[in-house]
């Protein structure tokens, strides 16, 4: 990869970012229309990493490019989540299971515990933001430890929907303590090799994610149909 290749990468990765913190923060509303130019002087870029910014974001399920019109940024549907939820609950077992069965020593666990322990920190502080960043690097390592590189290719593209979901979830939700008790259970049956366990006990946890997200939408009217 050249120099200047690598510099238009970066700048791209930098325009995915800064459109998907505008998406999450409600600035980029849902159904509201955009142009690339638009984006582009906002951003302060040129046109081209936004472009290839927003094919990427398209995948996520964040976006719709709309061919001479721009993008539309999608709204949040229940029905969406649910299917979601229901990829994810399977891939993320599966990835559960197959880290169990691998045998990792605890050392090779270290940064799944330590995720665990800055959730039960930041819960102590009830810090939701903190929570929910070291709760997207517990998941993350889970994926990594089951060793199934599709399987981690599929989560990291439907990932976005489930923290845009959590985003303007975050602060109606009650405080997540028994999502860390799952995920303390879970580390438990990875770190002594029982995969059955594992598979169970995260089919469970994200089963109730998906019911206490999915009641929120509709209870506080937050999504489209």
């Amino acid at each position: 990869m050249t120099i200047e290749a690598a510099k238009q990468k970066s700048t791209t990765i930098q325009a995915v970012d800064s459109i998907r913190s505008l998406i999450f923060s409600g600035e980029l509303a849902a159904g509201t229309d955009h142009l690339e130019s638009e984006l582009a002087e906002r951003l302060g870029m040129s046109r081209t990493p936004v472009r290839e910014a927003t094919l990427m974001l398209a995948q996520q399920g964040l976006l719709e490019v709309r061919p001479r019109k721009g993008v539309r940024i999608c709204a949040l549907s229940v029905r969406d989540m649910e299917e979601v939820y229901a990829v994810l609950t399977e891939l993320e077992s599966l990835a559960a299971e197959d880290a169990a069965r691998v045998g990792y020593s605890e050392e090779e666990l270290t940064n799944l515990k330590s995720a665990i322990d800055s959730m039960d920190r930041s819960i102590a502080d009830q810090n939701l933001e903190d929570w929910a960043a070291a709760d997207d690097s517990f998941h993350s390592e889970l994926v990594r430890l089951g060793g199934n590189s599709r399987v981690q290719t599929i989560v990291t593209m439907m990932s976005d929907q489930v923290r845009r979901a959590r985003s303007i979830t975050l602060y109606i939700r009650p405080l997540p303590v028994k999502s860390n008790e799952d995920h303390r259970e879970l580390y438990e049956a990875i770190r002594r090799g029982d995969p059955v366990a594992a598979r169970q006990i995260h089919r469970r946890h994200r089963s109730q994610a998906r019911e206490l997200l999915v009641g929120l939408l509709h209870r506080h009217r937050l999504s489209f149909l």
